[in-house]
């Protein structure tokens, strides 16, 4: 017996105990992957003996082993906090420099970027224009557009309601069409409409029964300085089934051209549809009343769909596509180079990071308001390092025994 064994069985159990402490260190450490020693017996070299009864001097750590096992999820408040379900690591860009990460703890820095904790690296991803159209071309800095998102003039207005067939027509003669003389309508509704500037204006639609299953169609802005046109819009006619006959109606859809002011485009003209609008026996109702315009919207709050989809959520009710969150993969994830700050870095023995969209290909779906928990299962950990203790005592007795051994011998 040699001190050799027990030596190397020493180192070996120390650096079990180094990784164990690691792991138990990291328990809390959002994204992190738990090692583990991995070992391998020594043999000495020999050119004269070729059989299997030689004696081994020891052991060696062949490797540290990181276990790229799923975490736990957990919920939070920050929807920049984002979770990997999966395949898949962050790709980061620390001044062109780039790295990868599991921690999905981002915020925006004050120059719009998403970064992470300590704001040295910066997420990638695909940007997108003010349309919302992704680039999907090349992969970049992520950078959030905070500017206020552009109004939206109407172009579309689209109505469904019911006519009561059962209403007596009004006679023009005596009472030609007056918004403020209610004997000369029969019917009216309101809708909000928007023009180049996201200004408002409430377009005010009145029905004008003038004979069995006829109807004029007449509107009038509100705030305005003059209807929208001097006479209707357009004629409603009806079949005796209740639905429009579009041969004796006017074109639809009816084309309103109203004049505004306040700085915008001067006139706004639109189409109004009344497709599913009937004539039936019953009290007049509006079933839905829509319209594609919106005012100016600010940036109120944004989250990340499970694709990497960074949606802006404005105060105007819209939504808009921002960007999209890239994942990489690896053939090899046990070949990254750790270096630290939950980063590792692309290695030959890795192979080459493979690019995608979340929830594509072999990577993992993201999750917005959540992050990824160490990987490290404590119980595991604390019985390892029963184990490794164990294992340190039993080679340090075996260079005790020696020791006594080659005592007896100096005392022959």
């Amino acid at each position: 017996m040699s001190f050799q064994q027990g030596l190397s069985g020493l180192s070996a159990a120390s650096t079990s105990l180094d990784t164990i402490g690691n792991n138990i260190a990291n328990s809390g450490t959002v994204g992190f992957k738990s090692g583990q020693a991995q070992f391998a017996d020594v043999y000495a070299n020999s050119l004269n003996n070729a059989t299997g009864s030689k004696t081994g001097i020891g052991t060696k750590v062949s490797a540290i082993m990181q276990q790229f096992t799923q975490g736990n999820i957990t919920t939070t408040q920050n929807p920049l906090d984002v979770a990997i379900n999966g395949n898949g690591f962050f790709r980061m860009s620390n001044d062109g420099a780039v790295t990868y990460s599991r921690n999905g703890q981002f915020h925006l820095s004050k120059d719009g970027y998403i970064v992470n904790a300590d704001e040295s690296c910066r997420l990638t991803g695909y940007a997108a224009d003010t349309n919302g159209v992704l680039a999907t071309g090349s992969v970049v800095e992520m950078n959030i557009n905070t500017s206020d998102l552009a109004p939206k003039a109407t172009t579309e207005v689209t109505n469904v309601m019911n006519l009561n067939s059962g209403a007596s027509a009004v006679d023009q003669t005596t009472y030609p069409f007056d918004p403020d003389d209610p004997n000369s309508y029969t019917s009216s509704t309101s809708i909000t409409v928007y023009d180049s500037l996201g200004n408002s204006h409430v377009l005010q639609t009145y029905y004008v029964k003038t004979a069995t299953n006829t109807w004029e169609v007449y509107g009038v802005t509100n705030p305005s300085t003059s209807p929208v046109g001097t006479t209707d819009l357009g004629k409603l006619a009806f079949t005796t089934s209740g639905t429009i006959d579009t041969t004796n109606s006017s074109a639809l859809p009816l084309n309103v051209h109203m004049t505004v002011g306040t700085g915008a485009v001067t006139t706004l003209d639109f189409n109004m549809d009344f497709a599913g609008t009937s004539q039936y026996g019953s009290t007049f109702s509006v079933n839905s009343a829509t319209q594609d315009g919106y005012e100016s919207g600010r940036l109120s709050n944004f989250s990340v769909a499970g694709d990497g989809t960074l949606v802006g959520n404005y105060t105007n009710g819209k939504t808009a596509v921002l960007g999209q969150v890239v994942l990489a993969n690896f053939s090899n994830p046990n070949g990254l180079q750790p270096l630290g700050n939950n980063q590792w870095a692309e290695t030959a023995p890795s192979g080459a990071a493979l690019i995608g969209t979340p929830d594509s290909s072999s990577l993992g779906v993201l999750q917005s308001y959540a992050v990824e928990d160490s990987n490290v299962d404590l119980t595991e950990e604390l019985v390892s390092m029963i184990t490794a203790q164990r294992s340190y005592q039993a080679n340090a007795q075996t260079i005790k025994t020696q020791d006594e051994v080659m005592q007896t011998l100096v005392n022959l």
